[in-house]
């Protein structure tokens, strides 16, 4: 596959699955500022800002309506919806080729509401129908890409993009949770605190899988546990993990390089971190030094597979 069809295939998919998170972590926010037992607006608001990285001016943080306007439809800020929507409407433009007419109609009708929705100005008590539309959309063109597109080398990466993505949004997520909430893995009992685990568990699409793993009784410990380590969950590090190195293996195939043993063998330790890894053992020891470990890793395997499949030269592939 062309190093250019590659990397346009491989950040679609991870601006797709970016506007997706946002989407529901904005989302979930916007429900708890209703809730006047949780904590102070600001302090939630800056932590979401906080988990996606985001770079622009100043907010004001008491006003949460603003904070989700900017992250609804700035077209400066990689952290909004827009920007990652548009972006990914433009790598998959490049391919359209690579691509089902599906997949292209799907993502353009996506790009298209958004960007009605952005000049209608929508009202703050429309801005959760937004961000449900956007995750809605995201849904249908991850069936439709399934369904209408061949399961080949295009097909993976993408899925490296989506869970490679995934697994870094929730490994920050954790970090932010974790710094503020981590100073105990006994249960919240605090009615405040409750609600802040339940809304991570919210903004990660996970708390009706949790609930289903071990009741509505939420525990740091357990929260961590199904986030980190579950291995059946599609929200879950590991279960991203474990999809990011099958994606990576089925593209390497029997052909394997020096360069591919490389990144076959940092995704594998990464893999191994977790299948094995025992949720006591991690709290036991500092939980930020693990999830940052996770990140550099995460960071490792991108650098690998731009290093192999789209800034190669061709001595080095034919030395391979």
């Amino acid at each position: 596959m062309l190093s250019r069809v590659a990397d346009n295939l491989y950040w679609m998919s991870r601006y797709l699955e970016r506007a997706e998170h946002t989407s529901r972590l904005v989302d979930v926010n916007l429900t708890l500022m209703l809730d006047e037992m949780g904590e102070s607006s600001e302090r939630r608001w800056k932590r979401v800002l906080t988990a996606l990285a985001y770079k622009g001016e100043d907010l004001a943080l008491a006003d949460g309506y603003q904070a989700a306007r900017e992250l609804a439809f700035s077209r400066e800020n990689a952290a909004s919806v827009t920007w990652c929507i548009s972006s990914a409407r433009e790598n998959a433009r490049q391919v359209r080729e690579q691509i089902s007419s599906s997949q292209w109609q799907r993502l353009n009708r996506l790009y298209l509401e958004v960007t009605r929705m952005e000049s209608l100005g929508t009202e703050e008590a429309n801005l959760s129908d937004f961000f449900q539309s956007v995750q809605d959309g995201i849904h249908l063109f991850q069936g439709v890409t399934a369904s209408t597109m061949s399961h080949g080398e295009g097909w993976n990466f993408i899925r490296m993009g989506r869970y490679i993505e995934r697994a870094q949004a929730s490994v920050t997520m954790l970090k932010v949770f974790q710094r503020d909430f981590g100073a105990s893995p006994e249960k919240a009992t605090e009615s405040t605190e409750y609600l802040e685990w339940i809304g991570l568990l919210r903004s990660l699409g996970s708390f009706e899988g949790y609930c289903t793993t071990y009741t509505a009784d939420v525990h740091q410990d357990r929260v961590m546990e199904f986030l980190l380590l579950n291995p059946e969950f599609p929200h879950s590090v590991r279960y991203a993990v474990d999809s990011l190195r099958n994606a990576i293996e089925a593209v390497q195939g029997e052909g394997r390089s020096r360069r591919g043993a490389a990144l076959s063998r940092v995704a594998g330790r990464l893999q191994s971190s977790l299948s094995y890894g025992q949720i006591s053992e991690i709290m036991a020891r500092s939980v930020q030094d693990y999830l940052e470990s996770i990140l550099r890793q995460c960071h490792e395997i991108h650098e690998l597979i731009y290093e192999i499949y789209v800034h190669y030269s061709i001595e080095s592939a034919l030395v391979g």
